[in-house]
């Protein structure tokens, strides 16, 4: 039996990554897009590694961009779990005041 390898355009492994580090998990993004989860972590491992040599300048201070898409990812997930608690908190709020009576 053989084995069927997909080809990816550039563009559509760029666009993928960026939608993976956006999303709460790497393995939800991958479900998301169609794709496998291996592949997907070994596009966002091999543009941290690629961007590991690579620096920004951010006012005055040299910053690695590996540390950035880390930090990107990280206030991602803290983002998501507040709108999850958020949208508890106002349910229960509204409950609460419809049974205050």
């Amino acid at each position: 039996m053989e084995r069927k390898t997909r080809k990816y355009t550039k563009e559509f492994k760029q666009e993928s990554v960026n939608f993976a580090l956006k999303s709460p998990s790497l393995p939800k993004a991958a479900v998301e897009l169609g794709i496998p989860v291996p592949t997907l972590y070994s596009w966002v491992y091999q543009l941290k590694n690629k961007t590991q040599t690579e620096t920004v300048k951010d006012e005055g201070n040299t910053q690695n961009v590996a540390a950035l898409i880390e930090e990107n990812r990280r206030l991602h997930k803290e983002l998501a779990i507040t709108r999850e608690e958020r949208e508890i908190l106002k349910k229960a709020a509204a409950y609460f005041a419809q049974h205050q009576k």
